[in-house]
């Protein structure tokens, strides 16, 4: 993996690395200019809302993991929003806690490339054994996601875990053994054109997670203090 002065990771040193293609989609790692259109493509695709200031608290705590999409017009399309877990009585572990895709860019692998792209900053950069997230029972969608492409199983079901009462599924992914690169084989190239949308992996729907409203409560107070 290069990094270059834009942050962009490619997985291929053939990858040219440009945003002025009108074809093309780059994943990149987020920058605190970025979090207003963060929080915007998460108003527009999930019921699961969140204050500026938890996006600061993820982005000043941990930049490494925060991942996003952006268009050609330099537009922010999809994004990743995920921490490290905290607990001491558990084994070191990252968290989603938001992913989501504008609608006219879905079906193209992006929200795949977000995935990879936080977890292997998770397991390379903080030592995560693995990662969990939740995602309502009803979104068929993100499960396949989820559990088809990305390899989550299911560790439990949280009864009313959602403000409108839905259950969730306690989904976990385990990492394997820490690799020196992404391996190009596992991942599509960090440059998507458009016209291959039709062989992508992605799913159809928005795939999301999010944290109760209690932990969002308590991380935006340790925020502000």
């Amino acid at each position: 993996i290069q990094h270059t002065q834009n942050n962009y990771y490619p997985l291929d040193s053939s990858i040219q690395q440009t945003t002025t293609t009108r074809n093309m989609v780059s994943i990149r790692m987020a920058t605190v200019n970025d979090l207003l259109q963060m929080q915007t493509t998460n108003l527009w695709c999930l019921p699961e809302n969140y204050q500026m200031k938890y996006y600061f608290y993820h982005y000043l705590t941990w930049p490494q993991l925060l991942w996003v999409a952006e268009d050609f017009d330099e537009q922010i399309v999809g994004y990743v929003l995920a921490k490290m877990e905290e607990d001491e009585k558990q084994p070191r572990h990252g968290h989603i806690t938001s992913l989501s895709v504008l609608r006219t860019h879905r079906k193209r692998g992006i929200a795949t490339l977000l995935m990879q792209r936080s977890q292997y900053e998770m397991q390379h950069v903080f030592s995560a054994q693995y990662v969990s997230l939740h995602v309502r029972k009803s979104n068929r969608a993100a499960f396949h996601l989820y559990k088809t492409t990305l390899q989550y199983s299911i560790n439990s079901v949280e009864k009313g875990y959602y403000a409108d009462g839905e259950d969730a599924y306690d989904m976990r992914c385990t990492f394997g053994p820490a690799v020196s690169s992404l391996s190009s084989s596992s991942s599509l190239p960090l440059l998507l054109a458009k016209e291959n949308n039709n062989n992508s992996a992605e799913t159809q729907s928005t795939t999301t997670t999010t944290a109760t409203p209690q932990q969002q409560q308590q991380q935006a107070a340790i925020a502000q203090g």
